[in-house]
């Protein structure tokens, strides 16, 4: 079995401190979040930053001062999100990718399709500052607007990684690993990660990692429980946990 990155999603941007206590908010909760998790074995980090509310923000001032915090823990990955969570706009979107200009961010087809005018502009954004894109589909669906989009050259070849989600936050669905089967005929030609929202994530990333995904995500984002139902303790558990699963099935 091929060996996938570990990345963690430690907050999301919907989730508070009354969800778990343990909620990483603030940026020095972030950067705490962070080094755990490395030293338990991530690889990568999916990045969210929340105001001073706590509400989920893509301000980029807050952005380039997370990165900068978190920019001394050897070994780790940052990506951030450019995620509307139904608070943004393509146009704010675009606008935060714009003025940060990070190495690596996150964008929804479906969010940015709800411009498609300003589609062709942020991909050739990406592609011109050399910011590494990771498209989130929610389904099938998702993927084959984004087949199209490769085939028109709204997207370019080289824009050719996708994380696939698993379930959905609201209403509530749980991540399947049967799941993946249907999605692989839409994944030909394309680098996948598989995230999963509920209970069974550990076992929908341990099928990821056996269908050839590169990158598996884990965290507070979408699960607060191990495999047997307790809740971790916190993100850096969950990590674990799933760098241990990974080396049982290696091995």
């Amino acid at each position: 079995m091929r060996f996938p990155q570990i990345m963690i999603a430690p907050n999301g941007a919907r989730r508070q401190r009354a969800d778990h206590p343990a909620l990483p908010l603030t940026l020095e909760e972030l950067v705490a979040t962070a080094r755990a998790c490395r030293a338990a074995g991530a690889d990568a980090l999916h990045l969210h930053v929340r105001d001073a509310e706590g509400r989920h923000s893509l301000d980029p001032a807050r952005y380039a001062e997370a990165l900068e915090a978190l920019g001394d823990i050897e070994g780790l990955e940052i990506q951030i999100t450019s995620e509307a969570a139904g608070i943004y706009g393509p146009q704010a979107q675009y606008d935060c990718l714009a003025a940060l200009r990070p190495g690596w961010a996150s964008v929804a087809l479906r969010e940015i399709a709800r411009d498609a005018a300003l589609a062709p502009r942020l991909y050739a954004l990406c592609a011109d500052e050399g910011i590494r894109v990771q498209h989130i589909a929610y389904d099938a669906a998702d993927l084959d607007l984004l087949a199209r989009w490769r085939a028109a050259g709204v997207v370019s070849s080289a824009q050719d990684e996708v994380i696939c989600v698993l379930g959905a936050y609201a209403p509530p669905r749980p991540g399947h690993p049967d799941e993946i089967a249907g999605l692989l005929p839409h994944l030909a030609g394309l680098r996948f990660a598989v995230c999963a929202f509920g209970g069974r994530e550990e076992a929908c990333l341990a099928e990821a990692a056996r269908a050839g995904a590169g990158i598996l995500r884990v965290g507070f984002e979408n699960n607060l429980t191990a495999p047997d139902g307790t809740v971790w303790t916190d993100n850096a558990a969950a990590v674990s946990s799933l760098r241990k699963c990974l080396n049982r099935r290696a091995a």
